[in-house]
């Protein structure tokens, strides 16, 4: 059985930011390997830096080694005590680790700052010591259980460089991607969501990641009004002079509990494709039939084959119940229209306590699962349509691991496109038509989806 620590996700959290970002390993655990500091030591010591945690009925105290512990040499140690969120600490000055941990017989019971008394579960300190770390005024302290990590570097050569081959992985699927059927040549992905919740900053973290630098093609901005004002459709190529990826990233005006945001009416002459590129929004009222960036028959090339509800990790207990009713009945109305649909949550790097090793597996992160399950809760979103990204912002280089986000991200996008496309009704495919000698479609014989010839494309 995997022996686990009893700091909570949030102790450790505010352990790890306190000594430097570091990722706990560990290493001992009294109640497990027994309350022994020799066995102690020979576990520990030659191990980098180490943080020894004391777990009392009152409080968590413990140390910090950076140089780490060695046999009979000194290294010094600071002192620290967690209560609640708050963090104190005091340096001790220094230790070698015998004395530290009352191995030296010579030095126990002598004066001493601090000392952890394994054999007689206790924790020796003196009142100048208890008074530096905030404590009450009490010389000693009971050890209900104590635990020794191992701090490493939150993302050593072996993570980086599975993430570096899982970004390599993702780049290959999404430039090989094909829509299903070759029913489309290129995917159209509508981005809605509240303004100011990250739809433009995702197009161009998206775009970055496949230019190999980081790009600003569409203007964002952080006002309550919002930048995109027009319906722009963004394709991307793969490099400078590359070829056009197989997706058309769709932004739209922001939605908005008041006057100002997109019309809902627009909304389903978005996903019918009705709309061209750079119209200009009216929230007061909808498109003209009669507009010049209106297009009366749409092809299925023009439509809205997936949305992706982009919602600002900082604002989903903020949302007020109107939000919370349009978007419910934005999602009712894509059902009923039949367009797949998931979520993206974004300025998850902005939260409190995330650090940049946490962004890996950042859906198992507390506050980030959370996040999740509230707009679950709220908004009705399966977990498993969510997928959490951070974008690109403020950097001037690009990172692997936020790559990793976005590309993944990108591709749960197309997949949900893939299954709009395979549960068309075939009088729905419209004018992707292909000659066969006639023209005809042949339905599969299992599954009852149609299949269309493919030796010779017309246009019509």
């Amino acid at each position: 059985m995997a022996v686990t620590t009893r700091l909570t996700w949030l102790h450790e959290k505010i352990l790890q930011n306190h000594f430097g970002g570091k990722r706990l390993s560990l290493l001992y655990k009294g109640s497990v390997h027994g309350f022994h500091n020799g066995v102690l030591l020979d576990r520990c010591c030659n191990q980098g830096p180490t943080l020894t945690v004391i777990y009392s009925e009152d409080h968590i105290i413990g140390a910090y080694a950076e140089e780490g512990y060695q046999a009979r040499k000194y290294a010094s140690i600071i002192l620290f005590a967690l209560q609640e969120t708050k963090i104190s600490e005091w340096k001790l000055g220094l230790y070698t680790p015998e004395t530290l941990f009352c191995c030296d017989v010579a030095k126990y019971n002598s004066p001493t700052n601090f000392q952890i008394d394994g054999r007689n579960r206790k924790v020796i300190m003196d009142l100048k010591t208890m008074e530096n770390l905030g404590l009450a005024q009490n010389c000693t302290i009971s050890i209900q259980d104590y635990e020794v990590f191992r701090c490493e570097d939150s993302l050593d050569e072996r993570k980086i460089k599975g993430v570096i081959e899982l970004r390599k992985s993702l780049l290959s699927a999404l430039r090989t991607y094909e829509p299903y059927g070759s029913l489309v040549q290129q995917i159209r992905i509508l981005l809605l969501g509240p303004i100011g919740a990250g739809k433009s900053s995702f197009f161009n973290s998206v775009r970055s990641v496949f230019q190999g630098h980081v790009t600003h093609q569409a203007l964002v901005g952080t006002n309550t009004t919002g930048i995109s004002e027009k319906y722009r459709t963004y394709s991307i190529r793969d490099g400078k002079d590359g070829r056009y990826l197989p997706f058309i990233l769709c932004d739209s005006l922001g939605l908005s509990e008041k006057e100002g945001g997109l019309c809902m009416d627009d909304i389903s002459y978005i996903l019918n494709g009705n709309i061209r590129d750079r119209y200009q929004f009216n929230p007061m009222e909808s498109i003209k039939l009669n507009h010049h960036d209106y297009i009366d028959s749409p092809s299925l090339k023009d439509r809205i084959h997936c949305v992706a509800f982009v919602f600002d990790a900082s604002s989903i207990e903020y949302f007020s119940s109107q939000m919370i009713v349009k978007i419910k009945r934005i999602r009712r109305e894509l059902v009923n229209a039949g367009v797949v649909h998931v979520a993206l949550l974004t300025h998850v790097d902005s939260m409190d306590l995330i650090t940049k090793g946490d962004l890996i597996e950042i859906e198992r992160c507390v506050p980030v699962r959370s996040k999740l399950e509230e707009v679950q809760r709220k908004l009705g979103f399966a977990l498993s349509d969510i997928s959490v990204v951070s974008n690109y912002s403020s950097e001037w280089e690009l990172d692997p691991v936020k790559d990793v986000l976005i590309l993944s991200a990108l591709r749960r996008m197309l997949w949900a496109a893939d299954d709009f496309l395979e549960d068309l009704p075939f009088e729905q495919i419209g004018r992707c038509v292909w000659w066969c000698g006639s023209l005809e479609a042949v339905r599969e014989s299992k599954g009852g989806n149609y299949q269309l010839c493919t030796r010779k494309k017309i246009d019509m």
